[in-house]
């Protein structure tokens, strides 16, 4: 268990989701500013990416390089290896249809590291290793199933209000969370689902990078501009549970699918970029820094998450406050980095602070990477009506109401799975 260093300031964390836009920040496509995207097909000199070789090398790595730099924060050296271990099984669990697993993730040569908590359900009606769906979750593994045998969290949980640093989970937050989770049917259509607190790897909260992994590395005075921020380590501890689902035999750990909403679906799209052995991604309600095309200004800017949220990102990000022109990149060129893998964006029509025009037309403008690795994608020239999922490599839906994961996502997510695990 790591110790958290909070001062009492510290308890303030925004939910930019959670209340109405505030003054100034537009909600109207006729004032969305005129920008030009950077061409995902054109390298740092100027040249044309025209064979798969060329994205290959050297268009792709000068991708990932320039998000790492400029948005996400590079990773530092000594980062340790994991180890693994089962702390429970349970091959009865939720009435029989499933095995569930409890996988501690430490990390043995570092000195007070936190320990990841992966809690993992394999469906009982098959035989053979199955195909699964990795995401983090935003209150600990006992809040997304009514699952008796599911540990209580004991670690930081995001605070309820003022005065409240360091929120601890109680029994009464078991299975609070479900709505998002539907376990049984993930199950049922042949999948494993596996979870992961994202508060083990590093406290959602600008705590100076003291907590977590960050300062299990690293001390503050070691950091730079483009040092990592949270979404990096995020999307680092997801590489860490795949690395543990590959120990598991009921698991084809070549068929996992990662998965997150709203800041973990932007954590979801930079693991799929940096991590290829995910399969798929799924980027639900991600917006800006996510999805949602930066230069449109739409709803949440860079300048207003990095102001709330100064700890996701890397310092260089606030270069581009109000200057997203400047930025050498955009986040369609982000969903093209786990090209030729498939990528599934999905907005809710009630979020409008997430861009969902503006998700839809980064994915739109991935297209030509998929297009260059010959992996058809189908999508529409505008963004579809509500409910009508379109794309094949590239999918896209625009769901019926609020910032959430609803059932109606779910469904969609493992129909594109359907398509794309079972072609062979």
């Amino acid at each position: 268990m790591f110790k958290l260093h909070l001062s009492p300031a510290l308890f303030l964390i925004t939910l930019a989701t959670s209340f109405a836009p505030p003054a100034g920040f537009n909600y109207e496509e006729s004032m969305v500013p005129e920008y030009t995207l950077p061409d995902p097909l054109v390298d740092e000199t100027g040249d044309a990416i025209t064979t798969a070789d060329d994205w290959a090398q050297p268009r792709r790595p000068e991708l990932l390089d320039l998000f790492a730099s400029e948005v996400y924060g590079r990773l530092p050296n000594n980062l340790p290896d994991p180890a693994f271990n089962i702390a429970s099984s349970d091959p009865n669990a939720l009435d029989g249809i499933a095995t569930r697993h409890q996988l501690e993730i430490t990390f043995p040569t570092l000195e007070n590291s936190p320990t990841l908590h992966l809690l993992v359900y394999t469906p009982n009606n098959q035989s053979d290793p199955v195909p699964a769906f990795l995401g983090l979750n935003f209150r600990g593994n006992h809040t997304i199933q009514d699952d008796p045998g599911i540990t209580l969290s004991t670690a930081w949980m995001r605070p309820k209000g003022e005065g409240d640093v360091d929120n601890r989970a109680t029994e009464n937050s078991r299975g609070k969370s479900t709505e998002r989770w539907p376990v049984e049917r993930i199950l049922d259509r042949g999948y494993a689902l596996a979870t992961l607190y994202y508060g083990d790897i590093d406290p959602d909260i600008d705590d100076q990078f003291q907590n977590g992994i960050h300062g299990a590395v690293e001390s503050p005075s070691d950091r730079h501009p483009s040092s990592w921020g949270s979404i990096a380590a995020w999307a680092w501890g997801l590489s860490r549970a795949l690395d543990a689902l590959e120990t598991l035999p009921a698991i084809d750990a070549s068929q996992v699918a990662v998965l997150g909403h709203s800041r973990l679906g932007k954590t979801a799209l930079w693991a799929g970029a940096t991590d290829p052995r995910f399969a798929l991604v799924i980027s639900n309600n991600s917006g800006c820094g996510g999805a949602a095309l930066s230069r449109r200004a739409f709803g949440e800017t860079v300048a207003r998450i990095n102001t709330n949220f100064p700890h996701w990102f890397c310092d260089n990000f606030k270069k581009y406050n109000d200057n997203e022109s400047a930025l050498p990149v955009d986040q369609h060129q982000l969903i093209a980095l786990s090209a030729p893998r498939p990528v599934y964006v999905a907005s809710a029509t009630e979020d409008q602070w997430a861009d969902p025009n503006g998700e839809f037309l980064s994915a739109k403008n991935a297209e030509p990477v998929y297009q260059l690795l010959n992996q058809p994608t189908n999508l529409p020239d505008t963004q579809p009506p509500p409910d009508t999922p379109v794309g094949q490599s590239i999918g896209y839906h625009l769901r019926t109401g609020k910032h959430d994961l609803a059932e109606y996502d779910w469904e969609q997510y493992l129909n594109f799975a359907d398509l794309h695990f079972n072609e062979g």
